[in-house]
């Protein structure tokens, strides 16, 4: 049985499938044939008992009639044998056990021993190769009392019963072969994709995650599912692998911009300038700026990874959204005193969302940064709530130089700037944009962003509601 089992776990999934199909429909055709058989051998005798049994009530209802005496009896021979059929033998017994009447049509007398009985008994017996049914029943008229005895010879239907025996075993060998042959043609069906699968996952290893799992377009099976799954998963790999080499790329080279300005200073002190209190002073004040720079971009990277994050906490930290706004935007307009800051937030009065208070916050601040930097000569900011259905949506609006239509789709990407060399002077790095989203989604929300240029921008914050304190 080891043997067995080890030698199967060495085989294919192909064709254990094929085997073990062929098995299971090999065994149930064998039990539905096996019950079929017993079924029909059943019936069969039970049909040969009940003509037996018919004859018996024959012969004693007739001599019941004729109030038969042992002359009688003796004489009824042409009666006996005109219910008597082929292979069968009647017999009557005296109270001694001794024949009075015997008829008997090609079953020779000698195979059953007379014997009285004082109840019906039916019993099935063998006389060495022929098998034989055996009925004895009490036989009583006022004059007499006696047995009849009536022995069958089931030849006929063991002969059927053989013959529907010998076609089930061919009908089971038959399907022994069928059910072999359908399974390993099911089994390379039903694998086939899987063998695609596989296929496909060996090109990936030689070729690259471009690699693709070739799905009909009228299959919707769960393998089929299975393959587009697959490929679904592959076009997030691939796109992940994309992502992560253009963030090595576009921070490496933030990073060696800064390095590379204080690399430079530094080499000229080195050279000549610690004699010279002005170039002294001035690359100290340089190197000073792009270190600050360089912080900047290192916690911003720091940030995002931490937004990107999907913390195992659930995120139920109720946020009354209006106090955390006003509160955002009364210290950002400390800092900015030349801008002129419009709210609209009464409809948010009482809404609660689910998000920590500093990650909100962090959120807008990064918007009226952003907003701050590009509003060009109009310093005009607009900050507004509105409560649409179950979703709170909070917007921020300048009218400042806008951004083109081409660069909407890509404002979200790290690093991504619209104006490069505006977006260095003014200190952006382009991952602020990137962090609002991730935190934004972190806690089931949405960003879109809106502009035409020269006309302003709107970044649109939508966030599902908990609860409402108050009715508006």
């Amino acid at each position: 049985m080891n043997r067995l089992t080890g030698l199967l776990s060495r085989l294919s999934v192909r064709w254990k499938l094929a085997i073990w199909s062929s098995v299971l429909l090999c065994v149930l055709f064998l039990g539905y044939n096996g019950v079929q058989y017993f079924v029909i051998n059943h019936w069969m005798f039970h049909r040969e008992q009940k003509a037996v049994h018919k004859n018996v009530e024959e012969i004693q209802e007739y001599f019941r009639a004729q109030s038969g005496t042992d002359r009688k009896i003796a004489g009824s021979r042409s009666f006996i044998e005109s219910i008597n059929v082929s292979h069968q033998m009647i017999r009557i017994l005296n109270a001694n056990g001794t024949p009075i009447l015997t008829v008997s049509d090609q079953l020779p007398e000698d195979w059953v021993q007379p014997q009285t009985a004082v109840k019906t008994d039916t019993t099935s017996v063998w006389h060495e190769e022929e098998h034989l049914l055996l009925i004895r029943s009490p036989l009583r008229t006022a004059s007499f009392t006696g047995t009849i005895e009536i022995v069958n010879n089931l030849e006929s239907s063991d002969q059927l019963s053989d013959m529907l025996m010998g076609v089930m075993i061919a009908g089971w060998l038959g399907a022994i072969v069928i059910s072999a042959a359908g399974g390993v043609f099911l089994s390379r069906l039903l694998l086939r994709p899987i063998q695609s699968l596989s296929d496909t996952m060996m090109r990936i290893k030689q070729n690259g995650l471009q690699e693709r799992v070739g799905v009909p377009g009228s299959n919707n099976d769960e393998l089929a599912q299975l393959a587009r799954v697959f490929n679904d998963l592959m076009e997030q790999l691939e796109t992940s692998f994309y992502n992560q080499k253009q963030f090595a790329q576009d921070a490496s080279h933030e990073l060696r911009t800064p390095i590379s300005i204080i690399e430079g200073h530094i080499s000229l002190l080195s050279r000549w300038g610690k004699h010279d209190p002005e170039i002294l002073e001035e690359s100290l004040k340089v190197s000073l700026q792009e270190l600050g720079r360089l912080k900047a971009i290192v916690n911003e990277l720091l940030e995002l990874t931490r937004a990107e994050e999907k913390s195992r906490e659930p995120h139920d930290f109720p946020c009354e959204v209006l106090d955390t706004l006003q509160y955002t935007l009364r210290n950002f307009a400390l800092l900015h005193p030349d801008f002129e800051f419009t709210q609209n937030l009464i409809k948010l009065d009482g809404v609660v969302i689910y998000i920590l208070p500093n990650h909100l916050e962090q959120i807008l601040l990064i918007l009226l940064d952003n907003a701050v930097k590009y509003s060009g000569s109009l310093r005009a900011i607009r900050l507004n709530g509105v409560v649409v259905r179950s979703q709170v949506q909070i917007c921020v609006e300048d009218s400042g130089i806008g951004v083109p239509e081409k660069d909407l789709p890509l404002v979200f990407q790290r690093f991504y700037r619209v104006d490069k060399s505006r977006s260095r002077e003014q200190g952006g790095s382009g991952l602020g944009l990137a962090i609002a989203e991730r935190l934004v989604a972190k806690y089931g929300g949405s960003i879109a962003m809106t502009s035409k240029p020269g006309q302003g921008t709107a970044v649109t914050l939508t966030f599902p509601i908990v609860q409402r304190l108050k009715s508006n």
